[in-house]
């Protein structure tokens, strides 16, 4: 496999430059706001849903809606986490209200424990979702050990993706990341929703700034930017739902205007109130 090449290179977060609001572009989606999936044709609709952080309850019940089973198997994949035992717990908890059937793959596995590949795990469910943590170590890890490529896989068969934090930011192209040392950074990711995404937006002093500088300067791709507790459902790469678990929690396409870059509101539905987010 080729190795994947990861942006190298800290950069600090700064002051934004104002931008001209005239001349906003509107972003790249066009059905916005919709319940109801698209249908394909000849192919299943690739589904991804997001969160700026705060994956609990109420996300994993509409995650659970958009498989379109009974009851869905959710698959919990914790390798930004380093397989933390805590979160794991935490995941079992958060699905207990809900009807499905939960179950977690660790990444940190031996052949004499792990009976089933990747294929036979990961293919097998009918959503998965990531956890946070640490993005930089999770796509080289997902890229050692061809997880990538079954997730790509996943997508492709319909099979419902999403998370928060690094479980949202793995799905794009790049992002903004805390996963080095001293200084939020900028990682590569798995590319398959287009542009960019800055999870946290709202929690993390550092993220905006930085968000808006790098598109604004162009070094890095328009994209998506989530509060804690608001997200996107993709269809493909097109927006088809923005919701949130909190009043106040918002989600914005950030553009790059002349020098500057600009935000557009994405005003969300409630989907549920928080006192499950995670």
């Amino acid at each position: 496999m080729e190795r994947r090449e990861f942006i190298n290179t800290t950069v600090i977060g700064a002051a934004v430059v104002a931008a001209n609001m005239a001349t906003e572009a509107a972003g790249p989606f066009t059905r916005a706001h919709r319940d109801v999936p698209a249908v394909g044709s000849g192919r299943a609709t690739r589904k991804i849903l997001i969160a700026g952080g705060g994956f609990g309850t109420s996300f994993i019940r509409y995650m659970a809606e958009l498989t379109g089973k009974p009851r869905s198997k959710l698959c919990y994949l914790p390798t930004a986490s380093a397989d933390s035992p805590a979160g794991i717990i935490h995941w079992f908890r958060n699905c207990a209200p809900l009807n499905v059937e939960p179950s977690a793959q660790e990444s940190f596995i031996a052949s004499t424990q792990q009976s089933r590949s990747w294929e036979e795990v990961l293919l097998s469910v009918d959503g998965i979702v990531v956890s946070g943590g640490n993005t930089l170590n999770q796509q080289a890890i997902w890229k050692a050990q061809g997880i990538d490529v079954v997730l790509r896989e996943a997508w492709d068969r319909g099979i419902v993706l999403g998370g928060a934090s690094a479980g949202s930011l793995c799905w794009f192209e790049e992002g903004t990341t805390d996963s080095r040392p001293k200084e939020l950074s900028t990682v590569l990711c798995l590319g398959f929703l287009k542009g960019s995404h800055s999870p946290h937006y709202d929690r993390e002093p550092g993220r905006r700034p930085l968000y808006q500088k790098l598109i604004g300067s162009g070094e890095m791709k328009p994209g998506y930017a989530c509060d804690n507790d608001a997200g996107i459902y993709f269809e493909d790469n097109e927006v088809a739902r923005v919701v949130s678990t909190r009043a106040e929690a918002k989600v914005y396409y950030v553009n790059r205007v002349g020098n500057g870059a600009v935000e557009r509101v994405l005003e969300p539905e409630q989907i549920a109130e928080a006192p499950d987010a995670d």
